[in-house]
């Protein structure tokens, strides 16, 4: 990758592509609530969920990525990119990274290329990274991608997490542009506790705890997340956040057109937006029919956004996440031109590349 000059002082990430990927096989409330022994009404209750998205046994984070990725290459109208950055918290292997598969099935072999890892607020810190990498001029055009395959590591069992939990990947193309343009990033405000670590966590399969086992239980080797505290949290650090971009963005900067947040549950989703005076009918969600996709949802609800026509140009966008790590992050950006109205944002009936 050769850098690229910084040139004028207001330059800016701006986004100019999306696209996502939804896996082939959706599962409805009534397929969970046979084997789970409860019912469609108690799923819908808790989360808002109707259905997911789960990948086929032999689909890896990886080929969810590609496919969105290359469909956000496509709506941005080019195949090149300096970078690849990949949020994801169930990477292909524990080594190597994913990025660097992704970016050479891409053809962009030469990219720089690598992984980050803040679980469900990982879209927003490597939309922040690939962001920082135009501003510096290290990179003018960058693919950012948010892909999660929660169904590897949720126990299919476990009634409290297989409900909410879905698989897929999305993708936006930023390139090097200023802050005045449709589509430019910013401002940005990141956050971590690391206090809690262990209130959203797989225990097992890292180098405290290896997967052996001999020397683990089937719940250490599985997800598992304390959900009333999880709850609490989430809704306090993703408002708290979200404040701080709007106080950040200025004059004006409380006036949001449409609030895209990470796809963890309508409850909580409604209780953010209720906390920052946000009415339902301007916040942007797919949670009913995807589940939470993790890193994925953000980027995922953008693309159907896109694609349907829900965001008009020069709309003012506020995004929001928080995930385990304890993790939170927000950005503020402005509608860019739509993609093409032929292009949809996922296709969930192809085969995954």
């Amino acid at each position: 990758m050769s850098a690229t000059p910084a040139g004028r002082p207001d330059r800016a990430a701006v986004l100019c592509g999306t696209g996502g990927r939804l896996p082939r096989r959706k599962v409805g409330n009534d397929e969970l609530a046979a084997r789970l022994d409860t019912d469609d009404a108690w799923i819908r209750r808790r989360t808002g969920m109707r259905s997911r998205y789960l990948a086929d046994p032999a689909e890896a984070t990886s080929d969810l990525a590609v496919a969105a990725g290359r469909r956000a290459l496509a709506d941005s109208g080019t195949e090149r990119a300096d970078a690849v950055v990949v949020a994801t918290a169930t990477p292909d292997r524990t080594c190597p990274a994913t990025a660097p598969v992704v970016a050479a099935r891409l053809g962009l072999s030469g990219a720089a290329a690598f992984d980050v890892g803040a679980a469900c607020t990982g879209f927003v810190y490597a939309l922040a990274t690939g962001a920082g990498l135009i501003a510096s001029g290290v990179a003018s055009r960058v693919l950012v991608i948010g892909a999660d395959v929660y169904s590897r590591i949720v126990d299919p069992q476990d009634r409290q997490n297989a409900v909410v939990f879905g698989d897929g990947a999305g993708a936006v193309v930023l390139r090097a542009g200023h802050a005045g343009e449709h589509g430019a990033l910013g401002p940005f405000g990141l956050g971590s506790d690391g206090a809690h670590e262990d209130m959203i966590t797989v225990a097992a399969g890292g180098s405290r705890l290896p997967a052996d086992p001999a020397r683990t239980s089937h719940e250490e080797r599985h997800f598992a997340m304390r959900g009333k505290e999880v709850y609490r949290h989430a809704v306090s650090r993703m408002t708290e956040s979200a404040r701080t971009v709007l106080d950040r963005a200025g004059p004006g900067g409380e006036d949001i057109d449409r609030f895209v947040p990470h796809q963890a549950g309508l409850r909580i989703l409604r209780a953010v937006a209720t906390d920052l005076g946000l009415t339902a009918d301007r916040c942007t969600t797919h949670v009913e029919t995807a589940g939470n996709t993790g890193a994925a949802s953000i980027p995922l609800a953008l693309a159907d956004a896109h694609a349907n026509g829900v965001l008009l140009p020069g709309d003012r966008v506020l995004l929001t996440a928080f995930g385990g790590g304890l993790t939170w992050g927000s950005c503020l950006l402005t509608r860019p031109e739509p993609p093409p109205a032929d292009e949809p944002a996922h296709h969930e009936e192809e085969s995954a590349p």
